[in-house]
């Protein structure tokens, strides 16, 4: 149970602050509902007045909200990062794509880095359940799947950095992921060879973070972005040739539909009929001329 009882003190005050560490530090995440309001009062053990109190001042910081006959949920507190209007922008201006992952290479060194440092158990045991869950989906294939359990991997491996700045900036990051913001991601994972090659990076920065090897894990997670840099390059580019081999055929068929459309055929005759008919007027006149020169002479 991630709620503690309140020893002393038992004020909104105490329960507030128990529920924003929760929530600064990742354990309450974006969406996640809480107890209901007995239930939740008696974890924190607490009067219920109370705890409607410190809810409400909650919901007045946005840290949380209500739904009417639906219960409480934790707000989205790092969607402001990249707001949709920024997304947007990105999304419409294919360059910023260089950017994010080039960004997203260094804050991905510096959080294997820590987490290969700063694990915990619990965390190990975290990481260690997503990853067989995303080999799981990998060895059947499951590309759906095994996309969403990416992202998680990802998560569980920021959350191990135990940084909470860090944790945050990277969850705004991989929001942009999950909406495909910069590039769709089933696409690049069934881009030839993607999958197989991912999947290995994956296990060896899952496998250095687990010994505590920082260095490894930093340089495995540089050489992954490396990749996915790569890929995603190239993907763009097979986008943008299908585009223009698109614009081509409509242009070739276009041309088509004309040329076969009624009373085309009769202009373009009448038009060869003419050019003929012009050269064999040149051909008689020139006949006629040399019959005269002859006569004359």
């Amino acid at each position: 149970m991630i709620f503690r009882k309140i020893r002393h003190n038992r004020t909104s005050d105490a329960v507030i602050g128990q529920l924003e560490r929760l929530i600064l530090h990742g354990v309450l995440r974006p969406g996640d509902r809480l107890p209901a309001e007995r239930e939740l009062a008696g974890m924190v053990d607490v009067s219920r007045p109370i705890l409607r109190e410190a809810l409400k001042e909650l919901e007045d910081r946005n840290l949380i909200y209500s739904r009417h006959g639906g219960g409480t949920f934790v707000a989205d507190v790092i969607g402001p990062v990249f707001s949709p209007a920024t997304a947007e922008l990105f999304r419409r201006h294919p360059p910023a794509i260089a950017d994010y992952l080039e960004y997203r290479r260094e804050i991905e060194r510096l959080t294997a880095r820590l987490a290969a440092e700063r694990a915990t158990d619990a965390d190990r045991h975290i990481i260690t359940t997503v990853f067989t869950a995303m080999r799981a989906a990998h060895d059947a294939g499951d590309t759906e799947r095994e996309v969403d359990l990416d992202v998680e991997f990802h998560q569980a491996i920021g959350e191990a950095a135990h940084n909470i700045v860090l944790l945050h900036t990277l969850r705004s990051c991989y929001r942009l992921l999950v909406d495909d913001v910069f590039y769709n991601r089933a696409a690049f994972y069934r881009y030839s060879g993607s999958s197989e090659k991912i999947f290995g990076q994956h296990q060896v920065i899952f496998d250095a973070v687990m010994r505590g090897d920082a260095d490894a894990a930093g340089a495995a997670a540089m050489a992954h972005m490396d990749f996915v840099g790569q890929v995603v390059h190239e993907v763009v580019r097979a986008g943008d040739r299908d585009v223009v081999s698109a614009l081509r055929l409509e242009q070739r068929q276009a041309g088509a539909r004309r040329e076969a459309a009624p009373g085309t055929g009769r202009v373009e005759g009448d038009r060869t009929a003419g050019v003929e008919e012009g050269g064999e007027g040149r051909k008689r006149r020139s006949a006629r001329r040399v019959r005269e020169d002859e006569e004359s002479s």
